[in-house]
């Protein structure tokens, strides 16, 4: 009942694997000054094989509402495509990144879902809101698919290698491309 899919970053190729894959989330941004320079091109790859696309900020101590802008304009997201704030810095507290979310959702909340990315650590220990915005993507390397938290999660990443590899709650891709509201 689960659908496989990947995240890359600029550490991946352009041309990475998508035999049996479902989805892949494409890192866009960081903090307010790094771009990834593969993201066009990777996420281009994936739209090619037919899979859902979704991207990615790497969240950085500072002004959350500039990241927030950042990362809207500079990804290369068209509509439908989920997008997620990735907290993994312990120098952004959970306020700011709720703060992330709420000002994506502002900015893009009526064309895509908007989500959060950690670690099952984050969640556990420094997250004070269980705010995941639409969709909590959460990294746990056990079992595929048995994440250790309470909440209910949309992904789950269970291992790294040899990339970051991800189950989706959904019954299937099309299950998914409903839920992301891609045509």
């Amino acid at each position: 009942m689960s659908i496989k899919g990947i995240d890359v970053s600029s550490y991946q190729s352009s041309t990475y694997g998508t035999a049996g894959l479902d989805f892949v989330f494409v890192k866009a941004t960081e903090g307010t000054s790094y771009i990834n320079p593969r993201m066009t091109a990777q996420a281009q790859h994936a739209r090619a094989a037919g899979l859902v696309v979704g991207f990615y900020h790497f969240l950085r101590p500072g002004d959350m509402k500039a990241q927030a802008a950042y990362f809207v304009e500079e990804c290369a997201s068209i509509e439908g495509d989920p997008l997620f704030a990735d907290w993994e810095d312990t120098g952004v507290s959970c306020a700011e990144k709720d703060s992330f979310l709420a000002q994506v959702k502002r900015l893009r909340g009526d064309t895509h879902r908007v989500g959060l990315y950690c670690g099952q650590y984050f969640w556990l220990n420094r997250d004070t809101t269980s705010d995941a915005g639409d969709a909590l993507w959460i990294a746990d390397y056990v079992t595929a698919g048995k994440p250790r938290i309470k909440a209910t999660w949309t992904f789950h990443q269970y291992t790294d290698t040899p990339v970051d590899t991800n189950l989706g709650a959904f019954a299937d891709r099309a299950a998914l491309r409903k839920w992301a509201r891609v045509g």
